[in-house]
């Protein structure tokens, strides 16, 4: 696809166009490359021996392991998530039809510390299903099932609201055809419906993944801020921080900063393979 520049019209001038583009230049400079250099200068600050020593810090490693065994659990429930809501709704007419989608986009508006004050007072030993949860052993909050649970509810829009667009474009004829024809509701997934909406799954679940990876708000009610335990990498930056550590702080925000550049590179492909 390509983009052609809108040309000006006769006796236009062009001041306006240049303020506009060097105003947006200058913003963007200002408010996304500037801090993002920051991160990385006072990361390497001290050099790459101490660098290392902090990203290698015991504390660092284990919140970098949870926050990936968090995305690696949370993207796929999502994915298969947003692909069976996309279906039901682009596909089928039901009664609750407009409340699903309604409720597909909750997470958008939601704050994810109100979020995780939910999980908190739901499961939580003093909520409402945490004394039964207790009984019969098992830990939601703070632990790992908390944390998934509230990256879950944040992330769960993502693919579903990339995929549903697409196929209510699509309509369902080649489906329909496909049926048609004897393929079963399997194999009509697997070459017709996967293969037409392969580009927005992908596009959905790199957004998914980078914000689940980013997840601070939620995470930080239901997780408990143990060190060692259940601080994701977001978490350990904060811990860093408030214990003076702002070499440390820095380093682990460069990875974390680091996951979103190639996440934004991943989206730009995606997009440009998408057009």
């Amino acid at each position: 696809m390509s983009h052609a520049a809108v040309p000006l019209r006769p006796g236009q001038s062009r001041l306006a166009p240049r303020l506009l583009i060097g105003l947006a230049v200058v913003l963007t400079l200002l408010i996304v490359v500037a801090p993002l250099t920051y991160i990385f200068v006072r990361a390497f600050a001290q050099g790459w021996a101490v660098y290392a020593s902090n990203i290698l810090n015991p504390l660092t490693l284990h919140a970098m392991w949870l926050t990936t065994i968090t995305a690696l659990i949370v993207v796929p429930l999502n994915i298969a998530f947003g692909v069976a809501a996309a279906w039901a709704v682009a596909r089928f007419r039901f009664p609750g039809r407009g409340l699903l989608v309604t409720a597909i986009e909750i997470p958008f508006s939601i704050s994810p510390i109100i979020a995780g004050i939910c999980y908190l007072l739901l499961y939580g030993r003093q909520g409402l299903l945490g004394p039964w949860l207790a009984d019969q052993g098992w830990q939601v909050m703070f632990a790992l099932p908390g944390i998934v649970l509230v990256t879950a509810f944040v992330t769960a829009p993502f693919v579903a609201r990339e995929v549903l667009p697409l196929m209510q474009a699509q309509g369902s004829e080649q489906e329909q055809a496909a049926l048609t024809l004897g393929a079963s509701g399997w194999t009509m997934f697997r070459r017709v419906t996967l293969p037409n909406i392969k580009w927005a799954l992908l596009y959905g679940a790199v957004l998914c993944t980078a914000r689940a990876v980013g997840e601070f708000g939620g995470v930080s009610v239901v997780s408990g801020n143990i060190r060692g335990q259940t601080n994701t990498l977001p978490l350990q930056v904060e811990l860093m921080f408030n214990d003076l550590n702002t070499t440390g702080a820095f380093a682990a925000a460069s990875t974390l900063t680091l996951i979103a550049l190639v996440t934004m590179g991943v989206k730009s492909v995606l997009e440009a393979r998408r057009g």
